[in-house]
């Protein structure tokens, strides 16, 4: 009796869902951000990925902080993300950096 061998199908291989990338609106791994709706009042972030769920679309932005001497890696969806600023608009309205990406000069 002759055995066949089995040939690998796609169930067999390794799949990923994710797609993470350390740049992601003109931010990169290490970067300065603010992130809205924590509670924290002194809290300090830094960019840390971009994730996307291929499958089912959805994205967060992974960032690391926190109170002062905390660390901790937080998510959160990409509208909660700014970039860092001392002032807020005339209206106190600012965009996203899923909105308003910083692009790179020249």
């Amino acid at each position: 009796m002759t055995r066949r061998k089995r040939t690998p199908d796609a169930t067999d291989q390794p799949t990923t869902n994710f797609q993470r990338a350390s740049t992601w609106a003109g931010l990169r791994k290490g970067d300065t951000v603010e992130v809205t709706g924590t509670r924290l009042r002194s809290a300090k972030w830094e960019f840390v990925a971009h994730v996307r769920n291929v499958v089912t679309a959805e994205e967060w932005v992974e960032v690391v902080g926190g109170k002062p001497g905390d660390r901790n890696l937080r998510s959160f969806s990409p509208d909660r993300v700014f970039a860092p600023t001392k002032k807020r608009g005339r209206d106190g309205y600012r965009s996203s950096l899923a909105d308003a990406p910083r692009l790179p000069l020249g």
